[in-house]
């Protein structure tokens, strides 16, 4: 573009410097008043022209807070940077006049009016544009913010509409940025446009709901005569049938008369043939409650008889199937016991004999009112003990359990005993039961462990009661063995006739 016209001296070059430096009357006074509030189109439109002029500015003419924005497509550039962009455009007439400028070089015609529009097109407002100043410094002078005289704009106070092609909204734009004195209109414009357009569409849609009703209307008047026509043609069918239906209604009105003098005889006969029939029923019912009473008495007696019949051949199965298991037991103990001693005799070692144990067991649990088996005070003793044939080892489990290992969760502490049981019960064949607390288990009960017979005591039961009931149910002769440090249990067992061991030396013998 050439700059010459700008730099000779004349009798506009004061005129057009002012004008470049936004301080003539035309263009000036409006652009220090700042934009009016611009419709979102609007809006819109400036921050496209500005981001499309944006990526080929040079980098002097790009301000500060825009430059990370030079990156971004043209489109994204409008979209995420539209009110930074529209702002700096509004307060910064250089980059105005820049953007205006890279139009009207890149982009001729686009940003343009027809002559005898109200703005100046992009090339009339670069006319004036990047030129050195009369200073001699080589420094651009800002471009003309306001229109030349002839370039074919409206003056201020001019009224004349925008040529027929023209679009109001790319108008608006181009006054705001060449600072149009008519620029506020042409926004007012833009609005005026924007509401017209609201108003014809809420008009054409309340049309279409009219019209939509009329035809709605109509259908509904043809479909009303068709149902008189139809309610006409049925009232005369409707009247034949209840002229007919009169006919047969006095007909039947005949035969009802008949009917009901022959009903009323009928019923005196019926009268007196029920007056006998209720005596009869009365005296039936008075034998059938007897009879009834009776039949009851005699199935209550039948029903006693066979539940204490049930209840004999129950206790008889309970009191046989305790004698068999006591007699098995006892034939074990006695075999065990006579295994041992053959044991012994064969090796010849001196020392206390299995059956020597069994025999005084058996004698203090059959009196019930001596000193009681001795304890097993250490691991020689308890081995020896386990080694009996048929022994039983009842386990006071969490007197042992908190003994060993009381900073462990009871769960873990259930867990870790039962698997130690598992593994002496394998070493040494005894039959090994364990007694919890129930009321202690909040999860999922133990499970017996290879051969270990796990017990929950009852809600309201505490684990010394059923240990008790375990020494008690066993026959007497079986070698018994109690492992619990509870001196009170330590005392009743061992008057029952079972030996007992302490917790710490089972956990010594169990390696806890």
């Amino acid at each position: 573009m050439a700059h010459d016209d700008t730099e000779r001296p004349g009798p506009e070059g004061p005129a057009a410097t002012s004008r470049a430096r936004g301080a003539d009357p035309a263009g000036g006074d409006a652009a220090a008043e700042g934009w009016p509030a611009l419709p979102p189109p609007l809006r819109a439109r400036l921050a496209e022209i500005a981001g499309t002029a944006l990526a080929g500015l040079p980098a002097s003419d790009v301000p500060a807070p825009l430059r990370r924005l030079a990156s971004f497509t043209p489109a994204k550039r409008a979209r995420l940077g539209a009110p930074a962009l529209v702002g700096r455009l509004e307060q910064d007439p250089a980059f105005r006049t820049a953007v205006v400028a890279w139009w009207a070089e890149n982009r001729p015609g686009e940003l343009e009016l027809p002559a005898g529009g109200s703005a100046t097109g992009a090339g009339a407002a670069a006319a004036a544009g990047p030129a050195t100043g009369g200073t001699g410094t080589g420094e651009a002078a800002p471009v003309a913010a306001a229109p030349v005289p002839d370039a074919g704009i409206a003056r201020a106070g001019e009224t004349d509409p925008l040529p027929a092609p023209v679009d109001k909204l790319d108008a608006a734009a181009v006054a705001l940025l060449t600072a149009d004195p008519l620029a506020r209109r042409r926004v007012a414009e833009v609005g005026q446009t924007g509401d017209l357009v609201t108003l014809r569409a809420e008009r054409d849609e309340a049309l279409a709901k009219v019209d939509k009703l009329t035809a709605e209307l109509d259908r509904a008047r043809v479909e009303l005569v068709e149902e008189r026509d139809r309610a006409r043609a049925l009232v005369g069918e409707r009247e034949a049938e209840y002229q007919q239906m009169r006919r047969r209604v006095s007909e039947q009105g005949a035969r009802l008369r008949t009917a009901l003098d022959a009903r009323t005889e009928l019923e005196a006969e019926v009268a007196r043939l029920r007056a006998g029939v209720d005596a009869e029923i009365a005296r039936a019912r008075t034998e059938c409650a007897a009879e009834r009473e009776r039949a009851d008495r005699e199935r209550r007696r039948a029903d006693a008889a066979a539940g204490q019949v049930a209840a004999a051949r129950q206790a008889a199965r309970e009191a046989r199937r305790g004698d068999e298991v006591r007699l098995e037991l006892l034939l074990d103990t006695v075999s065990g016991a006579i295994s041992g001693l053959r044991r012994e005799l064969d090796v010849g070692a001196g020392g206390p004999r299995p059956a020597d144990l069994v025999a005084g067991t058996a004698g203090d649990r059959a009196g019930g009112g001596g000193q009681g088996a001795a304890p097993a005070d250490g691991l020689a003793a308890l081995d020896a003990l386990l080694g009996v044939a048929s022994v039983h080892l009842i386990v006071d489990g969490y007197n042992v359990s908190k003994t060993g290992y009381p900073d462990l969760p009871l769960a873990d502490q259930r867990s870790r005993l039962v698997a130690q049981l598992g593994a002496l019960g394998a070493r040494t064949g005894a039959e090994i039961t364990v007694v919890f607390d129930g009321a202690a288990v909040v999860a999922a009960p133990v499970r017996g462990s290879r051969g270990v017979r796990v017990l929950f005591s009852d809600a309201g039961v505490i684990a010394d009661d059923v240990v008790r009931d375990l020494v008690a149910a066993e026959p007497a002769g079986r070698p018994l063995l109690v492992a619990t440090s509870d001196q009170e249990i330590v005392r009743w067992v061992r008057r029952r006739g079972a030996h007992t061991v302490a917790s710490a030396v089972l956990l010594r013998r169990l390696g806890g």
